[in-house]
């Protein structure tokens, strides 16, 4: 039966992803996600047969023994690995991909009580990392890393990375990030920002000391209106590189 198959297919994945899992026995009784899916399809079977308090029913006994609350309404796709799980919320429009990786504290939720489609769209080979929040109905493009603690707030291309609240791309055109499982070494959108500041007032107090020096006379008169000119022409053009950076980001 298919139902057996998948079943087979998610634990020889959970196997392979993870390197505590040391068979496939282990993995059937001991993992809470595999057992979250085997009770989210029925349910879904249910629901799409307008079944909807059973479904229900269902999905709330798996949120009970596993921590882990999967509408019976989402589509989950193949080979979906819930790692430890605990606090994963799964809305009832949300449809994830084949391949997804979903750690403890992942939210695929709404913004509001709008009706429709208002939960996500994940696609292939997305991981998602611990505590990372994708609120609203857009799609993650295939081959996406979200960062732990993320905020995902709107449509993220494949091949990206995104860290940080709310989400912000801090790489395009990765990698694929199928069995790459890191979720530590990403880089710090806010630290680059802090850094650029701080070496802008390290310039401007740079820039401070010379014009009082020329205030106070010591730096010749002559040759006061030809640094000044130097020192606009340096701000002048690193406004313009950063520009140009802005633009590339």
């Amino acid at each position: 039966m298919a139902f057996f198959r998948e079943v087979g297919e998610d634990i020889r994945n959970m196997v392979e992803k993870d390197p505590a899992a040391r068979n496939g026995f282990e993995v059937l009784i001991c993992y809470p996600g595999i057992w979250a899916l085997i009770f989210h399809r029925p349910a879904h079977w249910l629901y799409k047969h307008n079944m909807m308090l059973l479904a229900r029913i269902i999905s709330q006994l798996a949120r009970w023994l596993t921590g882990i609350e999967i509408h019976p309404g989402a589509k989950i796709g193949r080979r979906c690995f819930i790692d430890h799980g605990m606090a994963v919320i799964i809305g009832e429009t949300a449809e994830v991909g084949d391949d997804v990786t979903i750690y403890q504290g992942v939210t695929l939720g709404g913004t509001g009580k709008d009706t429709g489609k208002r939960h996500p769209t994940i696609g292939n080979r997305v991981v998602v990392s611990s505590g990372a929040k994708v609120l609203g109905p857009f799609k993650v493009g295939d081959d996406v890393k979200i960062g732990a603690g993320s905020v995902v707030l709107k449509e993220v291309p494949p091949n990206c990375t995104v860290v940080g609240i709310p989400g912000t791309i801090v790489k395009r055109n990765g990698k694929s990030t199928t069995q790459d499982l890191n979720q530590v070494d990403l880089p710090d959108p806010i630290a680059v920002e802090i850094e650029c500041l701080r070496k802008r007032v390290m310039e401007l107090e740079k820039i401070l000391q010379t014009t009082h020096k020329i205030e106070a006379g010591c730096i010749d008169c002559a040759g006061a209106s030809n640094l000044e000119e130097k020192l606009m022409e340096v701000i002048r053009e690193k406004n313009q590189k950063e520009g140009k950076q802005d633009e590339d980001i």
